[in-house]
């Protein structure tokens, strides 16, 4: 699955940094492979400590992670949503992105100068809220006017549609971003192909100095305040000092650095996991001696449809799914244990496939 996350924000506010802190993390571990697809587009795979053990169980001849894409959306200015700056092309961008992280400087520093002169997070996400939200409203009274004399028909559906465009017009004219709005299962399939930036799931990302990367500061208690009602992740991360930490030769000096941090993990291994998160997936694995792999599903999916992740061939000719839970097999060590223990199971198409689970398929087309 080609998931994207859109990397958002001000001028100077660390965007360009965290996004080359991602593309250096292979020098962290070799379980984070990057590669640049653009010149602001990167693959980056997902940590998940859960494969190092199945490859220690299993000593398979390759490991290969789940995956995603980040994008660096540079240049969003005041003016964006009328083309000022690169604000068409970035806008563009963004839309084609499933969630958004938004960086929000949170740190004093006289020697890098804020666009408007002085450090207000919450000023800068509402300015950025105000772009895109002017840019959905752009789009969704394009979408009404073609519509408008199409409804005419009497078409039960191009009705419904034409109806949630207006009620998301209103929501837009009230300075809300679509996010904030409910719709029901068919609703959100339609929002959904609208494409409209600000129905898509958002992370605020405090970047910080040093001295404020474990606790925060005054700055990220306001935008904890300002953003309580959005039911958005809000994490705190120090892109100068991420990239302090990819220059340094050693694993070892690495973690040291951490350490006297206090810090348990690095700051783009806390984001790449919640970016994950924010985007409704989970992970289940396949497991042998040729590769240990793990496999990116939307919640909630059933036993063919995760099937269909590998090839469509799967879900077409599914007959069934064995399945293992990770944490019997850790206990086990082993599928026949595994079988002995009586926790092996034999999954139909009924089957909602469950955050973590080792599954293999049976098919025939």
């Amino acid at each position: 699955m080609a998931l994207k996350c859109g990397i958002v924000g001000l001028p100077n506010v660390g965007k360009s940094t965290l996004f080359n802190c991602l593309s250096n993390a292979k020098a962290q571990s070799a379980n984070y492979p990057f590669c640049t697809i653009e010149p602001n587009v990167g693959t980056i795979s997902v940590p998940d400590e859960r494969l190092e053990k199945l490859e220690a169980l299993v000593n398979p001849e390759k490991v290969l992670p789940t995956t995603m894409e980040i994008v660096d959306i540079a240049g969003l200015v005041k003016g964006a949503s009328k083309g000022e700056g690169l604000g068409n092309q970035f806008l563009a961008n963004i839309r084609e992105t499933d969630a958004i992280i938004h960086v929000l400087r949170c740190f004093e520093d006289d020697n890098i100068i804020h666009v408007d002169g002085s450090v207000d997070p919450v000023r800068d996400k509402e300015v950025i809220d105000i772009e895109l939200q002017l840019k959905d409203l752009e789009s969704i009274e394009k979408k009404i006017g073609t519509m408008a004399r199409a409804v005419k028909s009497g078409d039960k559906d191009l009705i419904k549609e034409y109806e949630i465009a207006q009620k998301i017009k209103t929501t837009l004219e009230a300075g809300e971003s679509i996010r904030s709005m409910e719709f029901d299962e068919k609703e959100a399939v339609i929002v959904q192909k609208m494409q409209l930036i600000t129905s898509k799931p958002v992370m605020y990302l405090c970047n910080v100095d040093e001295s404020s990367v474990k606790e925060g500061n005054a700055h990220v208690d306001a935008v904890r305040e300002a953003v309580k009602d959005e039911d958005a992740e809000v994490l705190i991360i120090g892109a100068a000092i991420e990239a302090d930490i990819m220059e340094l030769e050693t694993y070892e000096e690495r973690q040291m650095f951490q350490d006297e941090l206090g810090l348990e993990e690095a700051g783009v291994t806390r984001l790449i996991r919640s970016a994950y998160s924010l985007l409704n997936l989970d992970t289940y694995f396949t497991a042998g001696v040729k590769e240990v792999r793990a496999w990116t599903i939307n919640k909630g999916m059933t036993a063919p449809q995760a099937a269909g992740v590998i090839h469509t061939d799967f879900e077409k000719g599914f007959i069934r799914a064995e399945v293992m839970k990770y944490n019997d097999f850790i206990e086990y060590g082993s599928e026949n244990a595994v079988k002995d223990a009586g926790k092996f199971k034999v999954e139909g198409k009924e089957y909602i496939v469950e955050d973590g689970d080792i599954m293999h398929f049976r098919f025939n087309v």
